[in-house]
């Protein structure tokens, strides 16, 4: 038997699973994927740029921490069960529940009388005790809070510090009734630094997209003064410097918001109701890559040749989802001929995911404009070369 099973071992689940079973809970991981479940078994880690996870993987993988792709199975070997599978946004900005409803699905064939079921994937309020709540009773003919419990505990990792996270930031925990948050509470302080409970499970939910919120219209005014500055003149990253106090924090500009969470969770409150503020967030951030592109195009002749540097929605991170260079690029496309630069990507990845060649040479001085996306000022002394700049993040000390 096992004390937890994990649903989804991707780059959320496997840091869970992994910092799990360190704590000595012995911990069955459940995937989709063969080559997911041999990889953890075989104790190497398929999860790239996590410091710490493959030295856990190393130590507990078939042993403390084991997987399988028989979820029902993995469900019916242990007694609390966490779910932390992917959820996006559809074209039209709709939550796609389907992989949730698969996973829940098959947690609830393997539910028993007296097991605690949690959800860390971000969620719309009301998801837990709703859709989720009414999938495991279906699947499994048990009550909600009186058979199992249930709650929310959504993620709060950071791509890059996942296993460190779990001991420096709290984790948010809220039932559908008192008995399920006192259980599930218990069960993270296991291994978790700080955990705070809350009054429902709804409350959890919308705690995590209100920091989402916070983050996106916070970016979003940073994005709308670095473009006031320009217009005047005035050089946005000396006025971030100098305007920091106690009472002011200007957050970094650039070309929008990328990754799985600060793009999508601001929808789940904006489907639902009237969220100016919130929907004119999303609007600036995402309207970045038009600025940009405009910023390139009144430097470059049409048919000039361009460098993106920086192409995954992070520097450091090798992640491509709703990362903005994507829309810029291909703003770009129709006017330029463009290259691609990222140490962290292949040129296969590129062309593949991107839609641009790589550009693995050094003479940058062929390039009309180079656009700098990322921190990451590896190349700085070389760009210099090119005969322009659009520098979005000021690597070059310019804006």
């Amino acid at each position: 038997m096992y004390d937890v099973s994990v649903s989804g071992l991707g780059k959320a689940g496997l840091p869970l699973a992994a910092v799990m079973a360190d704590s000595g809970l012995k911990v069955i991981g459940i995937d989709v994927s063969e080559s997911v479940v041999a990889s953890v078994n075989a104790g190497k880690c398929h999860v790239d740029g996590e410091p710490l996870l493959p030295e856990l993987l190393a130590k507990h993988g078939g042993k403390n921490l084991c997987a399988t792709t028989d979820g029902v199975a993995g469900v019916k070997e242990s007694k609390l069960h966490v779910a932390i599978v992917p959820l996006f946004i559809d074209a039209d900005n709709k939550p796609d529940f389907s992989i949730l409803k698969s996973a829940f699905a098959i947690i609830g064939k393997g539910l028993k009388k007296g097991d605690a079921v949690v959800i860390e994937t971000t969620v719309p309020v009301g998801t837990t005790a709703g859709l989720l709540a009414n999938i495991l009773e279906k699947e499994s003919g048990l009550k909600a809070g009186e058979d199992f419990y249930l709650a929310h505990s959504p993620e709060r990792i950071m791509t890059g510090f996942s296993v460190s996270r779990f001991k420096e930031f709290p984790k948010v925990v809220g039932g559908i009734n008192g008995e399920s948050t006192a259980i599930v509470k218990s069960f993270y302080e296991k291994f978790c630094g700080t955990v705070i409970p809350v009054r429902d499970s709804n409350t959890a939910e919308f705690t995590k997209i209100a920091e989402g919120i916070y983050r996106d219209v916070n970016i979003a005014l940073a994005n709308e003064l670095f473009i006031a500055a320009k217009k005047f003149g005035v050089d946005f990253w000396e006025v971030r410097k100098a305007a920091a106090h106690s009472y002011c924090n200007l957050l970094e500009a650039g070309n929008g918001v990328g990754g799985h969470c600060i793009p999508v969770y601001p929808w789940f409150l904006i489907n639902e109701m009237e969220m100016p503020l919130s929907k004119t967030a999303r609007q600036v951030n995402d309207g970045m890559a038009e600025y940009f592109a405009g910023m390139v195009e009144s430097k470059v002749m049409e048919g000039g040749k361009v460098a993106v540097v920086g192409l995954t929605y992070r520097e450091g991170v090798k992640e491509n989802a709703y990362t903005r260079s994507k829309p810029l690029i291909n703003l770009l496309k129709k006017k330029f001929s463009v290259f691609g630069i990222d140490s962290l990507l292949s040129a296969a990845e590129m062309e593949k995911e991107f839609g641009v060649p790589a550009f693995e040479g050094k003479d940058f001085s062929q390039f009309d404009c180079v656009v700098l996306l990322h921190k990451d000022a590896s190349f700085a002394g070389a760009l210099k070369q090119a005969k322009s700049f659009v520098d979005t993040k000021n690597v070059l000390g310019k804006s």
